[in-house]
């Protein structure tokens, strides 16, 4: 009799199970008590990858204990679905090692990433659930919808890249000086008549002489410097260099300013007592054998009276300096400042195109600064590197050719340049590299870079790789299309609404479209997006575009 009750209360046991957790059939039938969440409700695309956060509840007698339930996710789109690995879940009585439910309830999270494809940025994600018992499949009576998707608002990021154009050194007036000299007797202040007639004072002559005819240039002032050498006395040398003054004068006024030449400019006057700096620097390009004790000898005295003695203690040396140096240094010199006024802009551009080949490289590369036009940039830069062959020419050629779109070109353009330590190089390969895709090279590339345009650059592999914060601090202020981008993608809709706000293009306007939709500003966002439609490709977008899900 015993026996026969514990078997009646075993089978009664089964048959409360049995009653409490139903059946793997009795599961799929009852697949509305299962409770599905997803965050975010609107699936985003971040750095090419579509995240969510999938949460199951499964209530209280539901979950047979000798049950498996498969979950396969599957993103639902325009153009097919993809689905992920299943997720397998067990009841309290299966042996497998999958995640375990009870038959208390349980609730599971899990974490699904897919690879965008085009097409899914109109699309759903979906669970779709099977009960499996003994070989036995039980499909759930209908798949769990979880979430809509995907927005893919990030691509729109301007990736073209922030271009920067080596700089010239082009000068608008250009200071140049000419001079000659006369040299005096030892001890004396007579200007000998030789001295005056010779080679270097009639070239003097007829440079000033040309001056007066030359529109471009002007004789600014004439400085007249007349010097001791350093040897003797010092005070006797200092009466002496003003004595030679003063006859150097007299006869740039008397002889070499004639009425031919006629400079108007004033004159000045000035002597030195003695030429320390003339006799170093004469010491330093000669060949005498003992020049660097001599040099040694100026660097350790500052006091003229002890630097000459410790000259003349090398009586050998001294014998040279005395043949060779210092009579180099009795002297007068006539100096002429002069400024050349440079081409200007129009004069630059004219040139161009009537008479290249006379253009210097900074005049070239300055020209090239001016035009608009990429393909009269990319004559100009050419032309600086078949006569010049630079670095700069080189890498203002490679920007030209990149500002056209001949990506290749501008590579091409780029290897040819030697030192590649520039941050204009270095910015200008890192847009090569941007432009194919190889965002770890372009980043290398720019951070190597100074620049502006080079952060600004960073700011699109920021934004690219899903880092919308960093992005936005580097973009912050170049109220930039990029920088809209970046504060919506950040959630700042003001800071964007105020970059935008006088936007005229198609593509600022898609922008504020984006933010009024956002805002549930249905009339602004369809008035914004009536210009940016003029754009086929945005017109295109803007059908299956998420942001526009409440306003169409």
């Amino acid at each position: 009799m015993k026996k026969i009750f514990n078997v009646l209360m075993i089978a009664a046991a089964g048959l409360f199970v049995a009653t409490s957790c139903g059946s793997p059939k009795k599961m799929a039938e009852s697949a509305e008590e299962v409770s599905v969440t997803c965050n975010p409700q609107v699936l985003e695309v971040i750095a090419g990858n579509i995240r969510a956060e999938v949460t199951v509840t499964f209530p209280e007698d539901f979950f047979h204990p000798k049950s498996i339930v498969e979950v396969v996710p599957v993103l639902v789109y325009n153009g097919g679905e993809t689905a992920l690995d299943p997720i397998m879940l067990q009841g309290e009585d299966v042996t497998e090692n999958y995640e375990t439910v009870s038959s208390l309830g349980g609730t599971i999270s899990k974490t699904l990433e897919f690879e965008y494809a085009e097409g899914m940025e109109n699309s759903h994600l979906e669970l779709r659930m099977t009960a499996i018992h003994k070989d036995k499949r039980f499909p759930f009576t209908a798949p769990y919808k979880v979430a809509d998707g995907a927005n893919t608002t990030y691509m729109l990021v301007k990736t073209d890249g922030s271009l920067a154009y080596a700089p010239d050194a082009y000068q608008a007036v250009i200071s140049e000086q000419n001079e000659a000299q006369i040299l005096y007797l030892i001890n004396s202040a007579t200007v000998r008549p030789s001295q005056l007639k010779s080679d270097e004072i009639k070239a003097f002559q007829e440079f000033l002489a040309a001056i007066k005819a030359d529109e471009r240039r002007e004789l600014v002032s004439t400085e007249i410097v007349a010097y001791a050498s350093p040897d003797g006395k010092e005070e006797f040398n200092a009466e002496l260099s003003e004595r030679r003054a003063k006859t150097a004068s007299d006869a740039f006024n008397k002889k070499i300013n004639n009425k031919d030449i006629a400079v108007e400019t004033s004159v000045s006057t000035t002597s030195v007592d003695e030429d320390w700096d003339g006799f170093k620097a004469l010491v330093a390009n000669s060949s005498i054998e003992d020049r660097d004790l001599i040099l040694r000898v100026l660097d350790m005295y500052s006091d003229p009276a002890v630097r000459e003695r410790e000259i003349k203690n090398m009586s050998a040396v001294y014998t040279v300096l005395k043949e060779d140096i210092l009579p180099e240094l009795r002297r007068a010199r006539f100096i002429a400042n002069v400024e050349f006024t440079n081409y200007s802009n129009d004069e630059l551009v004219a040139l161009v195109n009537d008479n290249i080949e006379i253009l210097d490289e900074e005049a070239l590369l300055r020209a090239g600064s001016l035009l608009s036009d990429p393909a009269q940039k990319v004559t100009v830069y050419t032309k600086a590197v078949e006569k010049f062959n630079s670095d700069r020419a080189k890498i203002n050629l490679g920007v030209a050719y990149l500002a056209l779109g001949n990506d290749a070109e501008a590579a091409g353009a780029l290897a040819g340049v030697s030192d590649k330590s520039s941050a204009y190089y270095s910015n200008a390969a890192g847009v090569v590299e941007l432009r194919k895709g190889n965002n770890d090279a372009a980043v290398a590339l720019f951070r190597k870079s100074s620049l502006k345009e080079a952060q600004y650059n960073l700011a699109v592999v920021d934004i690219l790789n899903g880092d919308y914060t960093e992005a936005a601090s580097k973009l912050n202020g170049s109220a930039s299309f990029n920088e809209a981008l970046s504060d919506i993608l950040t959630g700042d809709l003001s800071s964007a609404s105020r970059i935008l706000a006088d936007a005229k293009c198609q593509c600022k306007n898609y922008l504020k479209a984006i933010i009024a939709a956002r805002q549930g500003n249905a009339d602004a966002a369809k008035a914004a997006l009536e210009t940016a439609s003029k754009d086929e490709a945005l017109a295109k977008r803007a059908e299956n575009d998420i942001e526009f899900a409440t306003i169409r």
